[in-house]
């Protein structure tokens, strides 16, 4: 049995809103509500980095540092 209540709507013109199974390419899986009976996902919040704190700092150096640096002989 569902959690969610039947929405009073139009006959015929919704489409079937049912129970989902998410399927994430980490394995994880979990059930939402959607038109499609499973959704297949690259990545979700327990794979990614952002969520996991897992992530990368790309710019170890300040970019205007970096311009700076890079340009500084042209200033003089």
């Amino acid at each position: 049995k569902s959690i969610y209540k039947e929405a009073d709507v139009r006959e015929g013109i919704h489409p079937d809103y049912k129970e989902a199974k998410v399927a994430c390419a980490c394995g994880e899986t979990f059930i939402t509500r959607s038109i499609k009976p499973e959704i297949h996902v690259d990545i979700c919040s327990k794979c990614h980095p952002f969520f996991t704190g897992k992530q990368k700092l790309v710019d170890t150096e300040g970019r205007v540092e970096k311009f700076r640096k890079k340009y500084a002989k042209h200033g003089k």
